[in-house]
């Protein structure tokens, strides 16, 4: 009988124990199942991660942030830009000429010496530059500096409240120097007001052939549009109004044909003899916002009708950066395009700047006739 019960125990634990180790085993394999699918959704999210943020923290910069960093890219990098064009024209000339850095120990030297000012002139002659300064550190918040997309401060105005902020400037300053009582400041006064009587016309036409062609005058929309095809930009009257908005900075920021840049000739001077009578920081002023006023041009020209490209298209801090070196680049190379021309045409006769400003003005209305009439 003891046989007898020990075998049936033994053939009932030989018939439950594979039951019972098949199915440990498959609870086990059950959760290995668990784990290994959970640990590929484990992975997946952290690759996606490294993917998108390129293995590290994706810093986000505020819009407010955006908007002080295109200031503050302006005013820096506003007397570097000029300093590449004087280097680029001296080598072009044979000379080994000033170094590129050189724009900002001018001004260094100059913000460390006294002010001086004529006895017969009055607060606003020392008011003028820092006005003016001030007109130029706001045209940034209005216009893409370095992003495709709109800022806060970015719906003051459109373009052609820029352009109106820009002449305010060119306003005080001219009056500063009618201020001073100096014969040459007030001719160099004087010429600035009569040529541009002209030039602001032609401003006033390129922005309306673009706002004509895009339906809006804010230069966000109008880079986007920009952007949207290639055959944006070379449509006629696009091609038209960015020549004469390239004629107007050539005057504006007085190059080559209408002005030599750097000369001290009082007889051909309009730009320069403006700021014969200040010294000391507000010379510096003078200088800086006229190095600012350069790359303003060239940002509105290169992000908002030439080559809206390379802008960043979110507030990430590695795209901004980006954007940052874009535009200097893009600069650099319009400023190469600026020294050829400075070196190849001879600077024009006094009453024949009336002519190269007019010539200007017949391609804006060219724009806009041949946008009516051609559908341009």
């Amino acid at each position: 009988m003891e046989l007898a019960g020990t075998t049936l125990v033994r053939t009932a634990y030989a018939l439950i124990a594979p039951v019972t180790r098949d199915g440990n085993r498959h609870a086990r394999a059950l959760e290995r199942g668990r784990e290994h699918r959970a640990e590929p959704s484990l992975r997946s999210t952290s690759d996606r991660g490294c993917n998108d943020r390129g293995g590290s923290t994706v810093i986000e910069l505020s819009a407010p942030v955006i908007q002080f960093l295109q200031v503050l890219t302006i005013a820096g990098a506003a007397p570097g830009v000029s300093g590449i064009i004087a280097s680029i024209e001296a080598r072009m000339q044979g000379r080994r000429g000033p170094r590129i850095l050189q724009p900002y120990f001018d001004l260094a030297k100059l913000f460390g010496k006294e002010a001086l000012a004529p006895a017969g002139a009055g607060w606003f002659f020392l008011a003028g530059p820092v006005i003016a300064f001030a007109c130029y550190l706001t045209v940034p918040l209005l216009i893409p500096v370095l992003t495709t997309f709109g800022l806060p401060l970015g719906n003051m105005g459109d373009i052609l409240g820029g352009g109106f902020i820009l002449a305010l400037a060119s306003f005080v300053v001219a009056v500063a120097a009618a201020s001073t009582g100096d014969p040459y400041a007030q001719l160099g006064a004087s010429r600035a007001k009569t040529f541009g009587a002209i030039t602001e016309p032609v401003v006033l036409l390129v922005v309306f052939t673009v706002a004509i062609l895009t339906t809006t005058d804010l230069p966000y929309v109008l880079g986007a549009t920009v952007t949207s095809g290639p055959e944006q930009i070379i449509r006629p009257a696009h091609l038209l109004a960015s020549a004469a908005l390239f004629m107007v900075i050539l005057f504006e920021t007085a190059r080559i044909p209408v002005e030599t840049h750097t000369g001290t000739i009082e007889f051909g001077m309009i730009e320069e003899a403006r700021s014969f009578e200040h010294s000391g920081p507000y010379l510096a002023l003078l200088k800086w916002g006229s190095a600012a006023k350069q790359l303003i041009f060239y940002t509105i020209l290169l992000n908002v009708f030439v080559a809206p490209w390379g802008l960043a298209p979110s507030g990430r801090l590695d795209l901004v950066v980006l954007a940052i070196i874009a535009l200097l680049v893009k600069a650099t190379a319009l400023g190469v395009v600026v020294a050829v021309i400075d070196n190849t045409f001879a600077k024009l006769r006094l009453f024949k700047i009336t002519e190269f400003v007019a010539a200007a003005f017949l391609l804006a209305v060219l724009a806009i006739l041949t946008l009516y009439l051609g559908g341009g």
